[in-house]
């Protein structure tokens, strides 16, 4: 334990809450028309698709943001490339399903790097792009998340947090890099503050019609819809369904957006209730943040 202590201007690895921005980039590309919801992936980069499965092909946008690619959240030596279902049937929670339509919007919009490059799970190699720069001009920089990033930087690192255990022994983590970053930063990479965070999440609670950067209420609306229920056997965060990007808590006095993350040292979660304009996120630094963040869940319950 460094004992160092965090304010709201420290930044934490943010897990799988960065999905939540990432669909919001998404969505405001299907807005301008560059992307389509229900267009198979497939068609926008057919080499990506090529291989493998023809089952690969049927994937889209909207059943990767919902969970219904039928892929496994990472692939492994056990578990390749495989489908549990075919798309679009079922709810099973994918990050494999958000790396290949974060390849997707790179090949639309980006560029692709011969270097560096990395290897990761059943040896995938991936190599470097311009993700990061992207999803910071087109999300961070509007929103005003100026201590957000995809990339660590030296800046950054004199306010961040460092990782811990479950005995709250330091972890010692690499600075991830642009190949990095082309593998996960859609499922996971954004490192941001509590402050950064709340910015974006009070963004969402009212559409701007014309804007080059934020949604609009009609994509708002068709983003926090319900779009599939959870199976009993895969409870997550007390939700029942599924929308794009976001777990939703269906209540007869107004339904809930969550997500949650949790990866090596960092644990996360943010609710909110867009009827009441009110939420909160909570980053934690340590494999024992869960407990602290549910625990703030209870204590904030008022808020809805």
């Amino acid at each position: 334990n460094t004992g160092e202590p965090v304010d709201i201007d420290t930044t934490f690895e943010a897990a799988s809450v960065s999905k939540t921005v990432f669909a919001h980039a998404v969505m405001k590309l299907c807005e301008k028309k560059k992307l389509s919801l229900d267009t198979p992936l497939s068609q926008y980069y057919p080499d990506l698709f090529a291989h493998g499965d023809p089952r690969l092909q049927k994937i889209t946008s909207r059943q990767v943001l919902s969970h219904r690619t039928g892929l496994p959240n990472w692939r492994s030596p056990e578990e390749p490339m495989t489908f549990y279902f075919d798309p679009g049937a079922r709810f099973s929670y994918s990050g494999e399903g958000y790396y290949l339509l974060q390849t997707v919007i790179t090949h639309l919009t980006g560029k692709a790097y011969s270097e560096p490059c990395g290897k990761y799970e059943d040896g995938l190699e991936v190599c470097a792009t311009d993700i990061a720069e992207y999803m910071k001009s087109n999300v961070l920089v509007p929103f005003g998340m100026e201590s957000s990033s995809y990339l660590w930087t030296e800046q950054l690192g004199k306010n961040h947090a460092a990782a811990h255990d479950v005995d709250e022994k330091v972890i010692q983590k690499n600075h991830q890099n642009a190949a990095d970053m082309a593998r996960y930063a859609a499922a996971g990479g954004l490192l941001t503050t509590a402050k950064d965070y709340s910015k974006f999440l009070i963004g969402l609670f009212a559409g701007k019609d014309n804007d080059p950067f934020r949604l609009s209420a009609n994509s708002l609306s068709e983003m926090f819809r319900p779009h599939v229920k959870l199976p009993p056997d895969q409870p997550i965060d007390e939700c029942t369904s599924w929308s794009l990007g976001w777990g939703i808590q269906e209540r007869p006095d107004g339904n809930l957006i969550v997500h949650s993350g949790g990866q090596s040292g960092f644990r996360s979660l943010t609710m909110a209730s867009l009827e009441k304009k009110s939420g909160f996120v909570a980053l934690t630094n340590g494999d024992n943040g869960g407990m602290l963040v549910y625990r703030l869940k209870e204590a904030l319950k008022d808020l809805w």
